[in-house]
């Protein structure tokens, strides 16, 4: 499942609607990324997360059957938040269940590793100098997607 969405979510309901009547899970994995009050040693007030409506759900549903594909996975969910976003709020839920462990912590960690390389997002961090700056992919984010290859 995919989500775009403004609204914050509650990780907890999240993983209860997810999983709710399934017995067929054996372990499920979930990571928040939140908003942090620093990046590259500059502080950060606030987060603006922009993307092109259509476009965007297209691409993340594309990186989720790709999981789905790879891993033997019984769900999946992937929430992206956009608009603009407080610090300490959440920004995106990805949440993976499978028969075994291993397989839900690797596709967690593709889904995240592409999510930050692949999926059509714009980044704009204000600062508390008053100025706002649009961030790319970080070099650590694209070596990370490699091993996916």
């Amino acid at each position: 499942m995919i989500w775009v969405q403004r609204d914050i979510f509650n990780v907890g309901d999240e993983m209860d609607k997810l999983t709710a009547g399934r017995t067929d899970i054996g372990a499920v994995v979930s990571f928040t990324g939140l908003v942090r009050d620093v990046n590259d040693g500059a502080a950060v007030t606030s987060l603006t997360l922009e993307h092109y409506p259509g476009m965007t759900e297209r691409q993340l549903e594309k990186i989720e059957r790709e999981a789905q594909a790879r891993w033997d996975l019984q769900a999946s969910l992937i929430i992206h938040r956009v608009g603009e976003m407080a610090l300490g709020e959440p920004i995106v839920l990805v949440i993976t269940a499978s028969v075994h462990r291993q397989h839900a912590f690797e596709a967690a960690s593709f889904l995240m590793d592409w999510l930050k390389t692949k999926a059509p997002f714009w980044k704009l961090e204000a600062g508390s100098d008053g100025k706002s700056d649009w961030v790319g992919a970080r070099k650590s984010d694209i070596d990370a997607a490699k091993k996916w290859n």
